[in-house]
């Protein structure tokens, strides 16, 4: 075991599953825009998968709005532990209220995740990273 700096105590643990956090903010999932009933089943779906079969390999989560809402029902997807010591990242995945990107996550993340097992080629097509936010008002030259 590592040495802790002193008045420090280093816990082992067997590390973090990958993490599913899915968008139900203003867009993703909102009744007003249709997408409740099939945001609704998603949930059910991965949170199911999630306490059943995954030997806990992934757990499920809901945000409110990840953005941006022109990718909606967008999922992020953390590495597990694991993952991460591997290099894997957190990736946003957009458009995926389809049953089909739903199996494909849970694919993805039953084999392991960002950093252990790479992405269906599908669901490839729906990442995406978010713009960089502005910094601050640009001020004009004299």
């Amino acid at each position: 075991m590592p040495q802790a700096p002193a008045g420090r105590t280093t816990l082992r643990s067997p590390g973090r599953p990958c993490l599913l956090t899915l968008c139900r903010g203003c867009c993703c999932g909102s009744p007003g825009k249709g997408r409740d009933t099939a945001a609704a089943t998603q949930l059910a779906r991965l949170r199911a998968a999630a306490e059943m079969r995954s030997g806990a390999r992934f757990e499920v989560r809901t945000s409110d709005c990840l953005g941006p809402c022109d990718h909606a029902d967008v999922v992020v997807i953390q590495p597990s532990t694991a993952g991460r010591l591997r290099g894997g990242r957190p990736i946003r995945i957009g458009w995926s209220g389809t049953r089909g990107c739903t199996d494909d996550l849970l694919t993805w993340v039953a084999a392991g995740g960002p950093g252990i097992a790479p992405p269906p080629p599908a669901l490839e097509l729906h990442a995406f990273r978010p713009a960089r936010p502005a910094l601050g008002p640009r001020r004009a030259r004299r």
